[in-house]
């Protein structure tokens, strides 16, 4: 029986990419933000009214997310670090899964394979984007419990499967320029990227 009684009323549905397999090789633009926006990892600074040098002065738990991000490798060895950025409320980063299959060091992810439909079987949830970042995002939340630093996550995160090196170095330029546009996207409403 197909009961559609609770369809959009308890169920969010996914924005994960319809189809695609988040476990396999591929480059992936992350944004994770702080539950309704709270400045939880810093404040932007803009020496002498410059926003061309604005940058974040972190706070501990800013410091303390930065190097739990910088240790993902660590704990999930297929992962390497690309461009990242830490913001008040909210960090962008890029992500490679390199499993040992055709190399994504140029930036070409095997598009046309990996964005076919296929068979999507529930299966463990690990070794997969979402494993990775739970894993990043708990680590962050034990260290502000056990500190007793008020703090909460958004519960989902954002991604987007990035298809090629032209999209790759366009996400690097928005990452690395982010603190500059602040105030300009600080009311975007938006809510997903400033």
């Amino acid at each position: 029986m197909n009961d559609s009684r609770y369809q959009d009323t308890y169920r969010v549905a996914s924005t994960r990419l319809p189809g695609y397999d988040y476990g396999q090789s591929g480059i992936y633009f992350i944004t994770i933000c702080t539950k309704n926006r709270q400045p939880y990892f810093g404040a932007i600074k803009v020496p002498n009214g410059n926003w061309d040098a604005a940058f974040l002065r972190t706070s501990v738990l800013g410091e303390k997310a930065t190097e739990y991000w910088n240790t993902i490798p660590e704990f999930a060895p297929f992962v390497r670090l690309d461009a990242f950025i830490m913001m008040p409320d909210h960090l962008h980063g890029v992500l490679l899964f390199d499993k040992d299959e055709p190399s994504i060091s140029s930036g070409e992810t095997r598009s046309v394979a990996s964005l076919q439909a296929y068979d999507n079987q529930f299966g463990p949830q690990s070794k997969n984007l979402a494993s990775v970042l739970r894993g990043f995002k708990s680590a962050v939340t034990m260290y502000a419990r056990y500190h007793s630093i008020e703090f909460h996550w958004q519960s989902r995160f954002h991604d987007r499967v990035v298809r090629n090196q032209h999209e790759l170095e366009r996400i690097r330029h928005y990452i690395s320029t982010n603190p500059t546009r602040w105030e300009a996207e600080y009311d975007n409403g938006e809510g997903l990227y400033r």
